[in-house]
């Protein structure tokens, strides 16, 4: 039964998700900290700005007092109206001038229906008061126990009403309809965090259990006349003025909520007779805050041993609350989560690794793990007057910290990243006045820093200095600029991203801004200086480790256009392979004499004269022709595939519609299969790719680094015999588990190749030169 709203009053987020919203948006929305909204933290913020600016307070709540509250406001500005009222638990001796404030902390569904031919379902949730939609939540693709994990907060004018809840699963057309419930909010207690779990139901289907969808709600009062006059208050607010409160307060914001004192290492070690039931593959999924973590998929059995390491920031002034869920598949891919545990972070000592075996609740077995916190120094947000580099004393320090001397303590700090945000010029107009609210985030692996927002402004300058503690030379900086659309996500106004080893230290540099897949000029420019200081002893050890897992973030969907590109380069890399082959049996098939004559002599030489030594002898060769070699044909390299990245994204807009009605109609049925296909084909490509990139000098660090290893194993094999080349390795082997029995395997080749950037991912962090060529207008109006 396909159901569809046809009047979408209310703002709500889009279907997709865009990058880690919660930790974006927590400035904005209801602190997650715990169930109910923290009232003594808007307090004190109310009195700060109280303080510095009392006139402005007072006219700002005379002002916005009876502004109209609708759901497209954010919580952050009921806060700024009027403070929270007083109320007992009763409801009838209320007045009738009292508004009301429900705070919804969507969690999860369990055990929803099945709406798509594969077997699962691509829900979310829509709540609803008077047939009106209030809000709608993000999708969560093929999950039937999805976790959404997202806050709202909702005006009430009365309580003599239901809040619907409706469930529906994403189509390509319509949406199905999965069921739906009610709260009834008149029975909802004042000023208590109350979990309520709702059974889905729907008379016109023939599924008897559709699953529950668990909440809480919190309901409080708040005391005004409102009126519908929201949009002509704002108007009477000076621009200044409001934007000087909001300033103040999100600056004492981000300096509480972004800035993470201690870094949580957890291995994952084993699990013990975990009993998974009829499930055929068994994940782990670990969750602090809005920071999430999925395991690798393994085989079901009693005792599976992962043996992954995770990171997660720790906020001390936050519930430090690690939630360990336990997941199964069946053969259908089906997901159902068997088991759940907890660990109260804030309870382990500093500084010490703790052995935790943790019993699953609602089902056998225990998981084995080691949690380490450790405290985080060199993560700041200041001004440009009060930059930590700039001090002469305190660089040096910084610069001692970070000598060769010390390049054996503390193997995880690698260095520090000091990035100024100056400025950007020429931003694109995302709102209807013909200004924008933009702010910036910055991303490097998974840690992220927000500036404040200058509002109405398409030239805005916010110099800001942000610090960042450097754990792999390797990660790449993002910049990206969003406009800020209040509780709506924001609009994306470009993106550049900048590897930590191309930063010229020191040198303000403006960047062009990109779309967001990094491939082509958007519109604007961004202004950022920016300083590196690194041990690079450390940085190479670091190399040769597992590079740091990313936070778990929805999964890709298919496009046409990187299945086709990947293609392109699993065909490139084939053709590349093919074609050696050819010439070598060219040679045995003597069809050019002088060649065939060449290569015999060469292999008559190589077989009488071949030592184990000559083998990195001759990869070492090939990087130092390639060194001496002319640089344009790399430089030609990266054209080309930034020309056919332009040309493909040319052909994927003039194909949208066939695209839609066309192929992803046809691939419907087999889109596990076919985006498992996608995956691989990519997978493949970009290790040949880094493997040639290597050779060609792409990162200097890198290839110098290998060759540095490559002439160490040609002297050792020179001067030790092999066998005890062999010997050391194998006593070496055998003896790890007993030195350290919780130690991680893994490949250093392999980890030393996912450092070497894709031919993709050299278009993407190519820096594009300022020139009218790569300005979007210029070619809408060059377009016939």
């Amino acid at each position: 039964v396909g159901e569809m709203d046809s009047e979408e009053i209310y703002a709500s987020p889009p279907e997709e998700r865009w990058g880690s919203s919660h930790c974006i948006f927590e400035l904005q929305k209801t602190p997650v900290g715990g169930d109910a909204p923290e009232e003594p933290e808007f307090y004190s913020q109310r009195m700060i700005s109280l303080l510095l600016s009392p006139k402005l307070e007072a006219k700002e709540k005379k002002l916005c007092g009876s502004g109209d509250l609708n759901a497209s406001m954010t919580s952050q500005h009921f806060e700024e109206q009027s403070t929270l009222g007083e109320a007992g638990d009763g409801l009838s001796h209320l007045p009738s001038s009292f508004a009301y404030l429900l705070t919804i902390h969507l969690k999860e569904g369990r055990n929803l229906v099945v709406r798509d031919r594969c077997g699962t379902s691509d829900p979310y949730v829509k709540f609803k008061l008077n047939g009106k939609t209030l809000y709608k939540s993000k999708v969560i693709y093929k999950n039937l126990n999805p976790v959404w994990d997202e806050i709202v907060v909702l005006p009430i004018q009365s309580l003599d009403q239901k809040l619907h809840v409706k469930v529906y699963d994403r189509d390509l057309t319509t949406s199905d309809f999965m069921g739906s419930a009610y709260v009834i909010l008149s029975d909802l207690e004042l000023n208590r965090t109350t979990e309520h779990i709702l059974k889905l139901e729907d008379p016109n289907s023939l599924e008897d259990d559709m699953g529950v969808i668990v909440l809480n709600l919190n309901l409080v009062v708040k005391q005004g006349d409102f009126k519908r006059h929201r949009w002509s208050n704002r108007k009477r607010l000076s621009a200044s003025k409001s934007s000087l409160i909001r300033n103040l307060r999100l600056s004492e914001s981000l300096k509480k909520n972004q800035l993470w004192n201690g870094i949580i290492s957890i291995t994952l070690l084993e699990g013990k007779n975990v009993s998974g039931g009829n499930m055929t593959e068994i994940f782990v999924q670990l969750k602090l805050g809005d920071q999430r973590y999925k395991s690798k998929t393994l085989c079901k059995s009693a005792n599976p041993q992962w043996q992954e390491q995770f990171d997660f920031h720790y906020f001390s002034d936050r519930m430090g609350i690690l939630d360990i869920e336990v997941w199964g598949k069946d053969s259908k891919k089906r997901e159902e989560r068997l088991g759940t545990c907890k660990v109260d972070i804030s309870a382990l000592p500093l500084k010490q690794t703790n052995c935790l075996e943790l019993p699953l609740e609602s089902c056998l077995g225990a998981l084995l793990m080691l949690v380490t916190l450790t405290p985080c120094a060199g993560v700041s947000v200041s001004d440009l007057c009060v930059c930590p580099l700039a001090d002469p004393s305190e660089r040096k320090q910084i610069s001692q910290r970070y000598c060769l001397q010390n390049s054996l303590k503390d193997m995880k700090d690698v260095g520090i990243l000091q990035v100024k945000v100056l400025k950007a010029v020429d931003l694109l107009a995302a709102d209807f006045s013909g200004k924008s609210d933009p702010f910036c985030l910055l991303e490097l692996g998974n840690d992220r820093l927000q500036t404040h927002t200058i509002y109405k402004n398409l030239n805005p300058e916010w110099n800001k200095v942000f610090t960042f503690p450097i754990k792999d030379i390797h990660d790449v900086l993002e910049v990206t600029v969003f406009d800020e659309d209040g509780d709506k996500p924001p609009d994306f106004l470009g993106k550049v991203a900048i590897p930590l080893l191309s930063i010229r230290d020191g040198q303000p540099n403006c960047y062009v801004l990109k779309n967001k897949d990094l491939e082509q000029a958007f519109k604007g420019v961004i202004y950022l200086e920016m300083d590196l200081i690194y041990n690079p002893v450390k940085a190479s050890i670091r190399t040769f480790t597992p590079r740091e897992k990313r936070f778990v973030e929805d999964s890709r969907k298919l496009s046409k256009k990187i299945l086709s590109r990947d293609v392109d380069r699993v065909k490139r890399i084939t053709m590349a392979i093919w074609n050696t082959i050819q010439f070598l049996k060219s040679c045995f098939q003597w069809e050019s004499t002088l060649r065939s004559t060449i290569a015999f002599v060469v292999f008559l030489v190589t077989v009488w004269n071949f030592e184990l030594y000559m083998i990195p002898l001759a990869l070492l060769l090939i990087f130092v022709y390639n060194f001496l070699r002319p640089t344009k044909g790399k430089v030609s390299i990266t054209q080309d595939n930034q020309e056919s990245t332009d040309i493909d994204d040319e052909e994927d807009e003039d194909d949208k519609e066939s695209e839609k009605k066309g192929l992803i109609e046809r691939i419907y049925m087999v889109q596990d299969i076919v985006s498992t296909v996608q995956n691989i084909l990519e997978e493949i490509a970009s290790f040949g790719e880094r493997i040639k990139n290597t050779f060609n000098w792409t990162v200097p660090f890198l290839s110098s680094l290998a060759c540095l290893i490559l002439a160490a194993a040609t002297i050792t094999l020179y001067f030790i015999p092999l066998r005890y080349i062999i010997l050391i390795w194998g006593i070496n082997k055998f003896t790890k588990k007993l030195r350290n029995p919780y130690s991680i395997d893994n490949n250093e080749l392999l980890d030393f190749l996912s450092r070497v950037p894709s031919d993709v991912q050299k278009v993407q962090y190519a820096e594009l030169k300022l020139c009218s060529s790569h300005s979007p207008l210029r070619k809408k109006r060059s377009a016939p």
